[in-house]
């Protein structure tokens, strides 16, 4: 069974706009908060609060573990002692900051090619920080139907570069976790690769360098498949 497995942001999809840290947006999200529930929050706790989100991205702090939006959340906002359900303050967090998701334009066409050959396709992805598995597979929606298996960190409960999705996917489709061929980005997705003693295909699409790829259609050609 050939297995091609893919990171999703920065290698099917983006966040328009978006810096791979989005510490700089945190407050648009507290402020939707305050807003739409008219709280009465000191601006101390506020940044008490910022500061709370800021220590669990593992951008700045690293870790493997996953940790539920649900659990930061109830963490950060502990101190604004509202009678609000912690699901009503994600999603209000999550819509102040105005995201928008862009499918890259090759994406699709490869997919559907890549299944033509009988590829099983995986998705393997490290959700946002304090984002909900619901929120951005919402924010995905056009592409879910293309994978036959989509882990998140939420779903393995690690983040990369911890190789446990790749050991999931192994496992779903009875494949030797060496045979897998990943996609991805970033260093850390090089890491998890290596960790997982499988292939691993880097795509770079604004600085190409030596042995990544710019495209997915470039992924074809190294798969040696006919486009």
């Amino acid at each position: 069974m050939k297995v091609a497995v893919f990171d999703l942001g920065g290698t099917l999809m983006q966040y328009a706009g978006m810096p791979d840290s989005w510490v700089d947006f945190y407050d648009q999200g507290f402020e939707a908060i305050i807003q739409k529930f008219n709280c009465n929050i000191s601006k101390e706790t506020v940044e008490k609060s910022l500061q709370m989100l800021k220590d669990f991205n593992p951008r700045i702090n690293y870790r493997e573990i996953e940790y539920s939006a649900e659990f930061i959340f109830t963490k950060i906002l502990e101190d604004w002692h509202i009678d609000i359900p912690i699901q009503s303050c994600i999603e209000t967090f999550w819509g102040g900051l105005k995201l928008k998701a862009e499918i890259y334009p090759d994406t699709i066409d490869v997919l559907q090619k890549l299944k033509e050959k009988g590829y099983v396709i995986a998705a393997f992805t490290d959700l946002p920080n304090a984002m909900p598995d619901e929120i951005f597979r919402r924010d995905i929606s056009e592409l879910l139907g293309y994978f036959d298996y989509y882990v998140s960190s939420s779903v393995a409960g690690y983040r990369k570069p911890n190789s446990k999705g790749l050991q999931m996917i192994s496992e779903k489709f009875a494949t030797p976790i060496t045979e897998l061929v990943f996609v991805g980005d970033e260093e850390k997705d090089r890491k998890t690769a290596f960790n997982a003693n499988c292939k691993f295909v880097r795509i770079q699409r604004a600085d190409k360098s030596e042995g990544s790829i710019s495209d997915l259609y470039e992924l074809l050609t190294k798969l040696r498949i006919n486009t």
